[in-house]
């Protein structure tokens, strides 16, 4: 499995790190202004903007429920899930939809240093419990990935994957059905939308390299459309157990 090395300019980075921080100020993901005071990843008041998801949540798929007396959010009790278990950092309040937008419309994916660090904090424990080989990124369309410049859930994970020691896989799924955006249709459309969208190469499955277990890692998780279409499809390739870890979930409350 592949490795990549990535670079934080932050005080726990290396020298060469501390000159890019001195040439190029690190932004705030939320403000977009330097970071101040110097040193951080994310201003400390705009920090406080974002939402931690806190319980009670669901315990399949990570989301805030609205009533402590239920194990399960309306979307995961309504509609099975084949994956095994998923979490998020944080609720997709406004300023975490400001954040994401700028990551994957306005090319700052070095926002997603701040969120890998932090979800490596706080979700790093459960997610090596997990005992998963490697994190596999939810693929985009080529002609996206073309307009885009590179892929948020990839960025992600090559982040995620150097703080908690595990490789990436981002040639297991591939995505080779353009759809229209899941934000535009309802949750009964979106698993619809995404029906055939994915695969794994079949030269993968010849080979028989597919491993047990992987975390697919995605920046906002809503409905859960994505992650079980791409769930059903690794485990119809042979993988055993479905993760996933997410940057922010929408929630009930």
């Amino acid at each position: 499995m592949k490795k990549r090395l990535i670079s934080y300019y932050g005080p726990d980075g290396r020298a060469a790190d501390a000159i890019l921080g001195l040439l190029f100020p690190r932004r705030c993901p939320v403000c977009e202004k330097i970071v101040a005071p110097g040193g951080r990843l994310i201003c400390p008041d705009c920090e406080q903007k974002l939402s931690p998801v806190r319980p009670p949540s669901c315990l399949k798929c990570g989301k805030e429920i609205a009533a402590e007396d239920r194990e399960y959010c309306q979307d995961c009790s309504r509609h099975p899930r084949s994956f095994e278990w998923g979490a998020a950092l944080f609720n997709y309040n406004e300023a975490a939809s400001r954040s994401m937008a700028r990551i994957k419309y306005s090319g700052r994916r070095e926002y997603l240093d701040f969120y890998a660090k932090a979800m490596a904090q706080r979700l790093g424990p459960a997610l090596t419990r997990m005992k998963a080989q490697v994190l596999v990124p939810v693929p985009v369309h080529p002609s996206r990935l073309r307009e885009r410049g590179f892929n948020q859930a990839a960025e992600l994970a090559w982040r995620l994957g150097e703080l908690l020691g595990l490789s990436v896989d981002d040639e297991l799924l591939v995505r080779e059905k353009k759809t229209a955006r899941q934000k535009d249709l309802g949750p009964a459309q979106r698993l619809a939308n995404l029906q055939q969208a994915f695969s794994v190469p079949e030269k993968r499955r010849r080979a028989g390299d597919i491993p047990e277990a992987v975390i697919l890692t995605d920046d906002i998780y809503t409905t859960g459309s994505t992650i079980e279409a791409c769930t059903r499809v690794l485990k119809a390739a042979g993988v055993k157990r479905v993760y996933f870890a997410a940057v922010c979930i929408g929630g009930e409350r």
